[in-house]
């Protein structure tokens, strides 16, 4: 390595431990990046080719089954009945229920909803979809986040 270089070490493991592991080891080395599996690193590499720009419809709309998020409006209802949410929670459950509905990442959701950069720490977000999931259980057969284990979430049907 020539002088001056910064090491950029890129750790590609689906196992907690082994990528705290690489962290503890390799602290003060250089740049660490940590992915979960190749789809992550690929998304944080090539995040153009992830999905396009999130743009919710003209008329401010989103509907997933039965709920309907109305962000022109900021009004959420389930059957045709108002849910009491938060504009954050509105406006995460608006991003969850967007198509193409699947799995949201972290980064994703930072992003289009927080309107800044993942910087690794997702404590605001688990809160968030926390407050959510307890909003959307007071819904009979409502929708449901659900968490897929290190990547982020994703809105189920009930």
């Amino acid at each position: 390595m020539v002088s001056g270089e910064v090491p950029f070490v890129v750790c590609v493991s689906s196992d907690v431990a082994v990528r705290e592991r690489v962290v503890r080891r390799l602290d003060d080395c250089g740049a660490v990046v940590l992915c979960a599996d190749l789809s992550e690193l690929r998304a944080m590499l090539f995040p153009a080719a992830v999905g396009s720009p999130v743009s919710v419809p003209a008329n401010g709309l989103v509907r997933f089954g039965e709920l309907v998020v109305d962000t022109a409006g900021h009004l959420v209802t389930w059957q045709g009945k108002p849910l009491a949410l938060t504009r954050l929670e509105r406006e995460l459950l608006a991003r969850l229920a967007s198509p193409p509905v699947g799995v949201w990442t972290y980064e994703r959701l930072f992003d289009t909803v927080w309107g800044g950069a993942y910087l690794g720490d997702t404590s605001i977000l688990h809160s968030a979809v926390k407050r959510l999931r307890r909003k959307l259980r007071a819904a009979p057969d409502g929708p449901s986040v659900e968490t897929v284990r290190g990547v982020g979430y994703r809105l189920a049907a009930a």
